[in-house]
C-alpha cells in the first residue's frame, strides 16, 4: 500500500498500516494498537482541534501560509468586488453562482421573510433596558424554534431550506430590535423595497424623519458581511455542526454558534483592537505600545490568527473599505494609530518571525465605529453575515453519510475506584 503510514509500537515491537485518505488518518484505525489485550487502544489528544479533521466539506478553502480564501472556489477578493451577500450567500447555500431569475426568487425570498412574529417583540421587550445586544441575540435565535415546531424534521430538505432562508431574513430585524431596545427606541418594521443591508440600515437608525441609506454605506456594509460569511471550521461553526449533530432544530442548533461567536476570543475580538487603539490614543504613542508588546506588558490585538500565518485577505480589502466609508462619514482618528502600528510591526523582525500579520478585525472595528455602530453590537454584526455560513455547514453535515453525534473521548486524570465514607467519618 503507497499511500499509507506504517507505525511501529515499541511497547510491542508490533507494526501496523494505516491508510492515507486526503492527507489524513482516521483516528479509529488507532484504536488497533494496544499494548495487550486489556487496553483500550490508542487515541489521538488533540485539544482544540489544532490538527484535527472533523468533518468534510466543499464550502470554504483556506490556504493559511499563502494567505487564501475561497467560498466554493470562488477567490474572495472577487466575491467582494464584483458580487452582493444575499448573491453570495446563495453561492456558499447552493455551490453555484445564480442565474439571473435565481438570484431574483431568492433575494425576493429573503426580502419577504425579515419580518418577525409580533410575539417576538413582546418576548424581547421582556430583556432589561441595558441587555446586551448579542444575549438578547441569541436568547431570540434559540425561542424561535417554538415559534416554527415544525423546524425539528431536520431530515426533511425542503424543510431544513425553508429554515434556513427565515434565519437569514429574521436575522438582521432581531439585531435591529436588539439595538433599539437597547437604546430605548421604538422597533422599526423591515422595509421591503431596500436591499438586505439597507434595510438593515434602516431599521437600526431610522428616527422621526423618513430614512435613505447611503449608498456608500449600504455597499461597505455588503462588503463587510461577504468577508464574514464563512471561515471553515471555527468555533462558532464547530458549535453548530457539534449541536446540530444531535438532531436538535436549526434555532438552537445556531444559538449555540453565535453564543460561542460572543466569546472574546472568537467575534469580540475587533472589540479589543478598538480598546488597544484608544489606549495607545496618538500615532507618535506606538513605537512605546510595540516595546511594551516585546516586554509582554501588553497583549497586540488584531494581529495574528490561527489559521493564516500570512496577511489575513480579507484585512486588505477592509483596509481599502475604508477609505470609502470615510468619504461619508469623515476620517476615523484610530485610522491613522492602525496604519503606524501595522507599519512598525510589519518591519520589526519581531512580529515577522513569528508571522504575525493584521487579520480581519483589525480594521474591521475602526469601520463599525465610524458607521455609528456602538461597539456592542460588533458581536452581533459578525453573528449576521456568519448565519448563511453556519447553516451551509448544518445543511452540508445533515447530507453527510459520515455524520454521526458529536461526542469526543477524553483522558481521564482523576481518583481510581474507592469507597463512599459517611459524612460523620470524615477527616
Amino acid at each position: 500500500m503507497t499511500n499509507s503510514l506504517t507505525i511501529t509500537d515499541n511497547r510491542t515491537g508490533k507494526t501496523y498500516e494505516l491508510p492515507i485518505v486526503d492527507g489524513t488518518i482516521r483516528a479509529l484505525d488507532l484504536r488497533q494498537i494496544k499494548a495487550d489485550a486489556e487496553d483500550f487502544g490508542l487515541m489521538t489528544h488533540d485539544p482544540g482541534f489544532n490538527n484535527t479533521s472533523s468533518c468534510r466539506s466543499a464550502i470554504t478553502y483556506i490556504d493559511g501560509d499563502a494567505g487564501i480564501l475561497r467560498y466554493r472556489g470562488y477567490p474572495i477578493e472577487q466575491l467582494a468586488d464584483s458580487s452582493s451577500y444575499l448573491e453570495t450567500a446563495y453561492l456558499i447555500l447552493n455551490g453555484e453562482l445564480p442565474t439571473k431569475p435565481q438570484l431574483d426568487g431568492w433575494v425576493h425570498e429573503i426580502t419577504h421573510r425579515t419580518m418577525v412574529h409580533e410575539n417576538i417583540k413582546k418576548l424581547m421587550d421582556g430583556f432589561h433596558f441595558d441587555a446586551h445586544p448579542m444575549g438578547m441575540l441569541i436568547s431570540t435565535l434559540s425561542a424561535m424554534s417554538t415559534f416554527y415546531p415544525q423546524a425539528k424534521n431536520i431530515k426533511d430538505p425542503a424543510t431544513r431550506r425553508l429554515q434556513i432562508a427565515r434565519l437569514i431574513a429574521k436575522v438582521t430585524t432581531i439585531s435591529a430590535y436588539a439595538y433599539r431596545k437597547r437604546m430605548g427606541l421604538p422597533y422599526v418594521y423591515p422595509d421591503n423595497s431596500l436591499s438586505y443591508t439597507g434595510n438593515f440600515l434602516k431599521m437600526m437608525f431610522q428616527k422621526a424623519d423618513p430614512y435613505q441609506p447611503d449608498p456608500i454605506m449600504e455597499k461597505a456594509l455588503d462588503v463587510l458581511f461577504i468577508l464574514h460569511a464563512d471561515h471553515e471550521q471555527n468555533c462558532g461553526t464547530n458549535a453548530m455542526r457539534s449541536v446540530g449533530s444531535s438532531n436538535v432544530d436549526p434555532y438552537s442548533a445556531m444559538a449555540a454558534a453565535a453564543a460561542a461567536l460572543y466569546g472574546p476570543l472568537h467575534g469580540g475580538a475587533n472589540e479589543q483592537v478598538l480598546r488597544m487603539l484608544q489606549e495607545i490614543g496618538s500615532a507618535s504613542n506606538v513605537s512605546d505600545y510595540i516595546r511594551r508588546v516585546k516586554n509582554r506588558e501588553v497583549l497586540l490585538m488584531g494581529f495574528g490568527h490561527r489559521v493564516y500565518k500570512n496577511y489575513d485577505p480579507r484585512a486588505a480589502i477592509v483596509k481599502k473599505l475604508a477609505y470609502d466609508v470615510f468619504e461619508v462619514v469623515g476620517r476615523n482618528p484610530m485610522i491613522d494609530i492602525a496604519l503606524e502600528l501595522e507599519k512598525i510591526a510589519l518591519e520589526d523582525e519581531y512580529f515577522v518571525s513569528r508571522k504575525l500579520y493584521p487579520n480581519v478585525d483589525f480594521y474591521t472595528g475602526i469601520i463599525y465605529q465610524a458607521m455609528k455602530f456602538p461597539v456592542d453590537m460588533f458581536p452581533v454584526l459578525f453573528a449576521i453575515p456568519r448565519t448563511v455560513g453556519w447553516l451551509a455547514q448544518w445543511d452540508e453535515m445533515h447530507n453527510d453519510k459520515e455524520t454521526s453525534i458529536a461526542r469526543p473521548r477524553q483522558i481521564y486524570t482523576g481518583y481510581d475506584a474507592r469507597d463512599f465514607v459517611p459524612v460523620e467519618k470524615r477527616g
